[in-house]
């Protein structure tokens, strides 16, 4: 083997790894500046998001009308942008984890010694970061669906709206629930929660099929190997193993996303009584 030879795996390794640092830094940094425009900049700042989005929504509550008006529009315009933003960092991020794991276990069974633990520390630390990144991605396309959906959790937290309006809007949003009543808006925050919830389950039954597909390969090519080869299968098996617990899990969130996409009222109430 030439040096050359033995260096190419270790600079795409390095590639891989550059790549990463660089979009977890995109990824934290970039959204707010790419979803900007010089009418929303100053929402960048979280603590201008939430007030600007808590005194909107006491105004388009109060308006009665299912428009969202000139106050709170730019703010779901600015949050679609942003989930946009973030989706497409965190989809760039699992693509480019996925390549680092795969050089990281690659050269792991090519390799003995310190190198190979500290290859076997980069596949599995690549391995959970795909797994937040994919979780990333999902998060960020349903926030995409129902961007003023996502929004609504900042009614609540920090910083505490204990004075002002926001109370008193949320107390009518709490009585039009329980007496079943119906109006405009009530009707917009209650179908962007339906479809914020309905787009998790969605996604979440496509990412289940493909990872029970990858389960299946993974068992497949475990039987497939040579027994003399107990590097490569123990590494296989390991995937097999914890490929289907990941889809198990993934399997009791998307149920209990399509659950309330199917039956709201329950889960709306709870949210704003404080619950999300």
């Amino acid at each position: 083997m030439t040096s050359t030879t033995f260096l190419r795996p270790w600079q795409a390794l390095t590639s891989a790894a550059t790549a990463t640092a660089a979009l977890l830094v995109a990824f934290v940094l970039a959204p707010a500046a790419l979803a900007s425009t010089r009418a929303t900049t100053a929402l960048g700042s979280e603590s201008t998001l939430i007030a600007t989005f808590r005194s909107a929504f006491v105004s388009y509550w109060h308006t009665g009308n299912a428009d969202f008006g000139a106050e709170l529009q730019p703010v779901v315009d600015y949050w679609f942008r942003y989930h946009v933003a973030k989706a497409l960092l965190a989809a760039a991020l699992l693509a480019v984890l996925i390549a680092l794991g795969v050089l990281s276990w690659q050269a792991f069974l090519r390799t003995g010694g310190l190198r190979a633990v500290a290859l076997a520390a980069s596949g599995v630390l690549s391995t959970a970061l795909a797994v937040v990144s994919l979780a990333a991605v999902m998060a960020n396309i349903h926030g995409m669906a129902a961007p003023f959906g996502s929004l609504l959790p900042m009614l609540f937290g920090k910083p505490n709206a204990s004075a002002g309006p926001l109370p008193d809007t949320l107390a009518q949003v709490r009585q039009h629930l329980a007496d079943g009543q119906n109006s405009p808006a009530l009707d917009v925050i209650r179908s962007d929660y339906v479809k914020f919830h309905a787009v998790m389950a969605i996604e979440g039954t496509l990412v289940v099929l493909v990872l029970v597909l990858l389960s299946v390969l993974l068992w497949r090519g475990f039987t497939r190997t040579d027994r003399s080869e107990r590097r490569p299968r123990r590494l296989l098996a390991a995937y097999g193993v914890f490929t289907p617990l990941l889809a198990l899990t993934l399997a009791v969130i998307v149920f209990a996303n399509a659950t309330t996409a199917a039956h709201p009222l329950p889960g709306l109430e709870s949210f704003f009584a404080g619950g999300w």
